[in-house]
């Protein structure tokens, strides 16, 4: 049960002014704030309307316009002092991301340490934005390649990783040399609010230090789809990075292929493992359980499908029955809970529905009920694992909540292909410890998503790999490896040196 002494309203309002925030709550603000904890209404803030935008956009456009003429590595410095801001504000911030998502105090701790993760990651990327020196056909000539800063980014996120996507974009862009607009989840305002207040709180640092960051590098928009549709269709944004749902994506990129701007999107996810007969279960039971019931299923690589090997099924499965069982479930701010809330009484009906479509096709559903935690508008449940004959209609689709779609298999080639059959393609696993079967799984002719695993769950990426799926997860590719190169435009020289002018592929041009 919830501690009956507890005020999260005013415990948030002391969080938001240690880290920065001034003036965010207000009784006539339009957007009301419920923590998904206990249903109470934290506060209300203030949107922005149509005009408030277009003049964001504007200061966006012309801090883009200066910051471009900063060098790479004084960029980089700006996020190094972000960084620290992040480190020392890290416990006040991871607390806010529980309060106003409702995830476990070590889950709201690790998004903030993934944002101080992607801030080193840039700092040292802020050397390295290299280009290429090609070999070309033609003496005296040299054929290069450059990357140059792009324009000003926007990024849309989504309520289950409020502050981290956003770093993920915002920590490339800025070495980069982009400025930045973030619409945050409407779910969400606080935590960027608090976010952006540090990141001023760097600004003034690096200052204060002889450097030069201009007003507008990181704007923020809060409010509704309207504004997501205008980061789409604003012709001042050259790219619009976008994490949410398939639909969500469907909306947005017609608007933004209209104009031929960049998008980074990263939607759906309909996470799948396979655990084969050499698979050491042990291992595969700890993964499992946090891929699947971690976030409260609220992750988009979240493990929703399983399939089991027929030999090691009755094995496994009856452990996996006992976890989901007795897996603390409860106020995410108490020492021990594994599983919080759902975010709100929508996704608490989806759920429902998606479990009775389960049992119509013929699932046998373990849990999946309401847990009373003394508050009527908080929706907590505990996680379902359906044991079904197939993979039919209803594991296809994702619902975003901790609801597992376990199946047997006979051959690897089946269990392959049962992962790939999902429109969505963003992340998947194998346990085994067979060589061939994981090589297979990693092959050409293996998993079809942008993430693979063995041995390790779908979920808990690292910031060092480009993040992202096919299919209907979108294409797009965030934080890690080289994925910096979304956030730029290329350009292709040819320095010609000497004093003839001989043609490419032999063409001859002579004139007199």
């Amino acid at each position: 049960m919830l501690p009956a002494s507890r005020n999260l309203p005013a415990e948030v309002r002391d969080l938001l002014a240690t880290l920065g925030v001034a003036d965010a709550l207000r009784p006539d603000g339009a957007l009301a704030l419920r923590s998904p904890i206990d249903g109470s209404i934290l506060g209300r803030v203030v949107t922005d309307s149509d005009a408030d935008a277009e003049a964001k956009l504007a200061r966006a456009q012309a801090a883009f316009l200066q910051w471009r003429q900063v060098p790479a590595p004084q960029r980089g410095e700006l996020v190094r002092l972000f960084g620290l801001e992040l480190r020392s504000a890290k416990a006040a911030l991871g607390r806010l991301v529980s309060i106003e998502v409702g995830k476990v105090a070590s889950e709201g701790q690790g998004e903030v340490q993934e944002m101080i993760d992607i801030c080193d990651f840039a700092v040292g990327l802020s050397r390295q934005l290299h280009g290429l020196t090609i070999a070309t056909e033609r003496a005296e000539h040299r054929m290069m390649e450059t990357w140059h800063p792009l324009g000003v980014t926007g990024i849309i996120s989504a309520f289950n990783f409020p502050v981290a996507v956003w770093a993920w974009n915002a920590a490339l862009a800025l070495v980069c040399g982009n400025s930045t607009v973030w619409k945050p989840s409407p779910r969400t305002p606080l935590c960027a609010l608090a976010t952006l207040a540090l990141l001023r709180r760097a600004q003034d640092r690096f200052v204060a230090a002889g450097g030069s960051a201009p007003e507008g590098l990181a704007e923020l928009l809060l409010g509704g789809q309207e504004l997501a549709e205008k980061l789409a269709e604003h012709p001042l944004v050259p790219l619009v990075s976008a994490t949410g749902s398939t639909a969500m994506g469907r909306a947005l990129a017609p608007r933004l292929a209209a104009r031929f701007a960049r998008a980074i999107l990263e939607l759906g996810g309909n996470n799948a493992a396979i655990v084969c007969p050499s698979a050491d279960l042990d291992l595969a039971v700890r993964a499992i359980a946090f891929a699947a019931m971690g976030t409260a299923g609220q992750r988009c690589t979240t493990l929703r499908r399983l399939f089991v090997q027929a030999e090691v099924y009755d094995v496994l499965v009856p452990r996996l029955r006992a976890a989901y069982r007795s897996v603390p479930v409860g106020d995410p701010l108490s020492e021990g809970t594994l599983v919080g809330p759902l975010i709100d009484g929508q996704a608490f009906a989806a759920m429902q529905r998606a479990l009775a479509e389960a049992r119509a096709a013929g699932g046998v559903v373990h849990g999946g009920e309401r847990v009373d935690a003394g508050a009527a508008d908080a929706f907590y449940v505990r996680p379902a694992l359906v044991e079904m004959p197939a993979q039919t209609e209803p594991v296809c689709e994702e619902t975003f909540a901790p609801i597992l779609y376990v199946m047997r298999y006979d051959t690897l080639d089946a269990a392959l292909a049962l992962n790939n059959a999902v429109p969505q393609g963003l992340s998947s696993s194998i346990f085994t410890n067979d060589l061939r079967e994981s090589e297979a799984f990693l092959s050409v002719n293996g998993s079809d998503c942008g993430i693979t695993n063995v041995n390790i769950g779908p979920s808990g990426a690292e910031i060092g790999g480009a993040f992202g799926g096919e299919k209907e997860t979108g294409g797009g590719r965030e934080s890690g490896s080289d994925a910096w190169k979304g956030y730029m435009r290329r350009a292709t020289a040819t320095i010609n040196y000497g004093r003839s002018l001989p043609l490419a592929q032999g063409v001859r041009f002579d004139i007199t």
